[in-house]
């Protein structure tokens, strides 16, 4: 079992233990400042959420979730499971979470993920998992800073009923 709860700034090693798993597709974060000031400053405004197993204490978090909640564009910012999750619904109960949580629609929610050609797109399976969630592929986006393609996605989100 999974919980998924408000990131805590000591769950800042946590972020940057799932960081160091994909690093090799996202370019470097682990010794980056800014890294750390974007995952402290998302904690601090409650838009990062995390994954943790229930039960005894685990070698860390399950997984990780900055969000940017300003209607009527959500960013998903990052989002990583960790390595021996993927595909065991982690990333899916991240994002339901957020979308719960931060939009009220009606607007749409953008993430930038691999670029088709990217080594990651396949082997992390980050493409087929924003698909499989109903978003749609967009345009190309900036290179990341490994130097790998990146490509826009965009799910369209409703107004909230009720």
């Amino acid at each position: 079992m999974t919980t998924i709860r408000a990131a805590r700034e000591a769950d800042l090693d946590g972020f940057l233990a799932l960081a160091s798993q994909v690093e090799h597709w996202f370019g470097p974060m682990v010794r980056e400042p800014g890294f750390h000031r974007a995952v402290r400053a998302h904690i601090r405004a409650g838009a990062a959420l995390v994954a943790e197993a229930a039960g005894p204490p685990t070698a860390g978090l399950s997984g990780g979730l900055l969000f940017g909640p300003e209607p009527p564009t959500y960013h998903v910012h990052w989002l990583v499971t960790s390595a021996h999750l993927r595909g065991a619904g982690v990333g899916r109960l991240l994002m339901a979470e957020a979308l719960r949580r931060y939009v009220t629609g009606p607007g749409t929610v953008e993430v930038v993920t691999f670029g088709p050609d990217h080594p990651g797109a396949v082997e992390s399976g980050a493409r087929v998992f924003y698909e499989r969630l109903g978003f749609r592929p967009g345009e190309p986006a900036d290179p990341g800073p490994e130097g790998g393609s990146r490509q826009l996605y965009r799910l369209d989100v409703p107004a909230r009923q009720g």
